[in-house]
């Protein structure tokens, strides 16, 4: 049985890690030819484990707001309560609250979510094995397409309409 390099390159750098916060990549979601284990581990992680981390901080008011003029507010009130408790009681007792908060594996679903939780962490050794293959894979000519940009018609494009608007 023949072994293709990257195969044999690959088992013998290791898993693959993230440096700094987990990102999708900006190619994301593309799904070249040869990565589609990845690709359906991935997607299967992001909507299970962080989707449901990221409507825990929905619920709980920790959520970020992408609009200037929108507050963040809590789904969940009792949720929301209660991270709040938990934050100063973390703030009282120096931080040992929130260790022990984070540090509790068996009680995973009764962990409340903290303000710097980020739900892609749920999937952030996923995220590093599709990006490896990617980056490899999206070099090979049958994937070439994958990263050629949208082209839209000029008529289609929002700049335009909003001058022939201003003209009138």
């Amino acid at each position: 049985m023949v072994l293709g390099y990257n195969t044999i390159k690959d088992a013998l750098s290791g898993p693959p890690t993230i440096d700094g916060p987990s990102q999708l990549p900006d190619y994301f979601p593309v799904e070249p030819r040869g990565c589609e284990k990845h690709s359906a581990r991935l997607f299967k992680c992001l909507a299970g484990e962080a989707t449901d981390k990221a409507r825990e901080m929905e619920k709980a008011g920790l959520h970020r707001v992408w609009y200037p003029d929108v507050k963040a507010t809590p789904g969940d009130e009792n949720a929301a309560r209660r991270v709040k408790e938990a934050e100063e009681a973390a703030a009282a007792g120096g931080g040992a609250a929130a260790a022990a908060n984070k540090a509790a594996p068996a009680a995973a679903e009764d962990r409340l979510p903290t303000r710097d939780d980020v739900p892609l962490d749920e999937c952030r050794t996923l995220i590093a094995y599709y990006k490896r293959c990617c980056d490899r894979e999206l070099k090979k000519k049958q994937n070439w397409l994958l990263t050629e940009p949208y082209r839209v018609q000029e008529e289609y494009r929002y700049q335009k309409q909003e001058a022939q608007q201003q003209k009138t």
